[in-house]
């Protein structure tokens, strides 16, 4: 456990201080600290503190407010090490992300070696939240029956869904798992695709793909889909279907027409769980103005048992830097 030492009396906000923080485990510090001390380095420039090692200690020097924060996060990240669990510059960012709202103190810390009171489990990884609207999203995820997560790219929409629906499939809170998405071009004419029907969708496909084997091994991926019980489609195979005791997502949702996206809501059956994902700013029909995601959302959110997340440019959990690119095309002068 890491133990900390408080200054001996409460600083104003603004004052400099110097905190300490000792840490049972020296086998741990090097994940803790992360290649050439990159975790380190990416708290002192997002907080602006300076950070010493030395032994199983570390002293963070700062404004009081910003210091603490940097003993929260690390304190959070070395008891996820002492879990079993990984941590990356991505787990580091997320938890700073988090460290910025006062209410989510605990879930930072995670104080006593404790887990994150919102986790999802998979046979390949552990999903905890990296930004104050992860943790809403995945809370929705847990309680609503049809979930709207809009937002841009790298806010986890996808990636974070396609987690809480293996962990039920595991579970055998459902049967099946279907994965969908709209088989529209990205501002490309790819032309004519050669092979069977699979061949021919996999490409519009493959990002559905790539999180299923991040969340399990690739031989049960492949077995589960040859049995049917994971499932990967364009929309237009849902009609006429009712898709009972299922976890559904629709993956660049913004992407359908609004007589595509009522064909593929009203799938909905008993004991079943349905995520719609896009971004509304990303709109590749000929008609933009014709996405069945905004016409859904305008129409249904209030609705009982229906949520809407929106992800913001500070969600973004992929590299810093996809961050900045997001903000620089959706912001003031974009």
């Amino acid at each position: 456990m890491a133990k900390k030492s408080a200054p001996l009396s409460p600083p104003a906000a603004n004052d400099r201080v110097r905190l300490e923080l000792d840490f049972d485990r020296a086998e741990l510090l090097g994940a803790l600290f992360g290649q050439y001390d990159q975790n380190l380095i990416a708290i002192e420039n997002r907080l602006g503190v300076y950070i010493a090692a030395r032994g199983n200690r570390l002293s963070i020097e700062g404004e009081a407010h910003a210091a603490a924060r940097a003993r929260d996060v690390l304190t959070g990240l070395y008891n996820r090490l002492a879990l079993g669990q990984g941590v990356d510059i991505g787990d580091v960012e997320g938890a700073l992300a988090l460290s910025q709202d006062p209410s989510l103190e605990g879930l930072v810390r995670a104080e006593d070696g404790g887990a994150s009171p919102v986790i999802i489990r998979t046979r390949r990884k552990t999903i905890v939240p990296r930004s104050p609207t992860q943790l809403r999203y995945m809370e929705a995820l847990a309680r609503q029956d049809i979930i709207f997560a809009l937002g841009p790219a790298g806010t986890g929409k996808t990636y974070v869904a396609v987690a809480q629906a293996v962990s039920q499939l595991i579970a055998g809170s459902v049967d099946r798992l279907i994965l969908s998405r709209p088989a529209v071009e990205a501002g490309e004419r790819l032309g004519f695709l050669p092979g069977d029907m699979r061949e021919k969708v996999d490409p519009y496909l493959r990002p559905l793909y790539d999180a299923l084997y991040d969340m399990l091994p690739s031989e049960q991926v492949e077995r589960r889909i040859a049995s049917g019980e994971i499932e990967i489609a364009p929309i237009a195979f849902m009609r006429g279907r009712t898709l009972a005791n299922a976890f559904v997502i629709l993956d660049e949702a913004q992407n359908t027409t609004p007589e595509q996206m009522k064909m593929f809501l009203t799938r909905f059956g008993q004991g079943s769980r349905m995520v719609v994902c896009g971004d509304p700013k990303q709109v590749d029909l000929p008609n933009p103005g014709r996405s069945g995601l905004n016409d859904a959302t305008q129409r249904l959110e209030g609705i009982d048992g229906i949520a809407v997340v929106r992800f913001g440019v500070a969600d973004v959990v992929r590299h810093p830097i996809v961050g900045r690119i997001v903000e620089a095309y959706e912001g003031p002068n974009a």
